[in-house]
């Protein structure tokens, strides 16, 4: 069944606009009030929010608010906190459930909202379907005796830091390393300085200032330029940039070498498995075929979900495996936290760097990145690109060229009307040459 709503990472859209409107919101928290929290085990649900730093969070928390409280449900507000904190704190404090406010890595503009279980958890496709039907009821309101209270929980970001830190080796520290740190002017502003601060480093920060409207500009995990300036303006040994709800990271290098989700999640799962052999790793559709084979090498299978980290913990909780993640930065480590977490994840590679006495260079050395070609193609609406022949025909003719030295992906956006061609290879001008074939073919 199709979702109406929800994407891969809740709800998501320009703040104003259907369906992030304040009275679709408050909808919302009384759809999901009846489905998350009324499941029958307490007699007074609770559930945890939190947002990012954009303007819009004051608005839409407050219909959020309205939304559980008319379907009876107490809420705990927490302020801007990043979205993995939510999920953590969520499971600590054994509420029903918890909600952010953020649009991730998107402009100020736009904004979103997206839950996790009471065992901190993003909600499954039928869950999600539940709270879709209950929006197609409409809305109502419990009768006064039952209304929902709100209350303020004011000690989240001391109690997320600690939990932060206490995924890192107590036997391990940060001393002699100089840190930048980029929390893109979002949920991460107040967290990501005291946890390495007091792992001891030397930590300096930028996108640290946020204003309602200036998350994730020019600074942050998706503009890494700003992080590569800071660490060589600073002469320091690495710089971390999160994205503006903090859940991915890619770091930088002392040269100024960016390293992405894919390189991270290497040196994450490479170390961990020369000390605790590891069965597997989960990474998705455009996960590098580089991470593929260097992880084969080592001993691991490798299996691949669908784009979006929901479908990355499915893969791990099935295969019963710890690791997996995607080239955007979002990393899972199902032994740390129970979603993907930029700073956490960021801890796990420090710690990797210290147990294998290396540098982040020489950790990641051994994986060889293919050259990857992405070409986006717009097509008319309602066009079958599956059984085009021309594409199918360009396409065997690739993988025959190709063979097992490379990889072709094709899939449609789930927002455009675009199909993307990519290819990897370990040559760069044939991953060229066989993308652009196979997108002339559609033109």
């Amino acid at each position: 069944m199709t979702r109406k709503y929800f994407g891969t990472d809740g709800i998501r859209g320009r703040v104003g606009i259907a369906p992030i409107t304040p009275d679709f919101v408050m909808k919302l928290g009384f759809a999901a009030g009846q489905v998350l929290a009324h499941d029958g085990i307490v007699q007074r649900p609770c559930v945890l929010i939190g947002k990012d730093t954009r303007i819009s969070g004051y608005m839409l928390e407050a219909a959020l608010e309205a939304g559980f409280a008319a379907a009876g449900v107490d809420v705990m507000l927490c302020g801007p906190m990043p979205t993995p904190a939510i999920a953590y704190l969520t499971r600590a404090l054994r509420l029903q459930a918890g909600v952010v406010i953020s649009a991730s890595h998107n402009p100020f503009e736009d904004n979103g909202i997206k839950f996790f279980s009471a065992q901190g958890d993003k909600l499954p496709d039928e869950k999600e379907l539940e709270i879709e039907a209950e929006l197609d009821k409409g809305m109502g309101c419990v009768s006064s005796e039952k209304l929902g209270k709100a209350k303020r929980l004011d000690d989240a970001a001391g109690r997320y830091i600690e939990f932060c830190k206490s995924t890192f080796p107590n036997d391990l520290d940060l001393r002699g390393l100089k840190i930048v740190v980029d929390a893109a002017n979002g949920a991460a502003y107040h967290i990501a300085q005291p946890v390495l601060h007091e792992l001891g480093a030397e930590v300096i920060t930028i996108g640290v200032s946020p204003n309602g409207m200036n998350i994730n500009n020019q600074v942050g995990a998706t503009a890494p330029d700003a992080l590569v300036r800071a660490v060589r303006a600073n002469h320091a040994d690495l710089g971390i940039a999160l994205d503006g709800d903090a859940d991915r990271v890619v770091m930088v290098d002392g040269d100024g070498t960016v390293y992405d989700g894919d390189q991270l999640l290497y040196a994450i799962a490479a170390t961990q498995h020369a000390f605790t052999p590891l069965k597997g790793v989960v990474g998705t559709l455009m996960s590098n075929l580089g991470l593929e084979k260097a992880l084969k090498r080592l001993g691991m299978d490798f299996a691949r979900a669908n784009v979006g980290d929901r479908y990355v913990l499915e893969q791990l909780k099935e295969r019963g495996w710890l690791y997996g993640g995607e080239s955007s930065g979002h990393i899972l480590c199902l032994d740390k936290h129970t979603t993907g977490d930029g700073l956490v994840s960021a801890l796990q590679v420090l710690s990797a760097m210290r147990r294998a006495q290396k540098s982040l260079r020489e950790l990641v050395s051994p994986l060889q990145m293919y050259p990857q070609t992405m070409i986006n193609v717009r097509i008319k609406k309602g066009f079958d690109w599956k059984s085009y022949t021309p594409l199918q025909t360009a396409q065997a003719e690739a993988e025959k060229a190709l063979g097992d030295t490379g990889r072709i992906l094709i899939r449609a956006s789930g927002t455009e009307p675009l199909i993307r061609v990519m290819v990897e290879a370990q040559d760069a001008r044939i991953a060229r040459e066989q993308a652009q074939r196979m997108a002339d073919s559609l033109i």
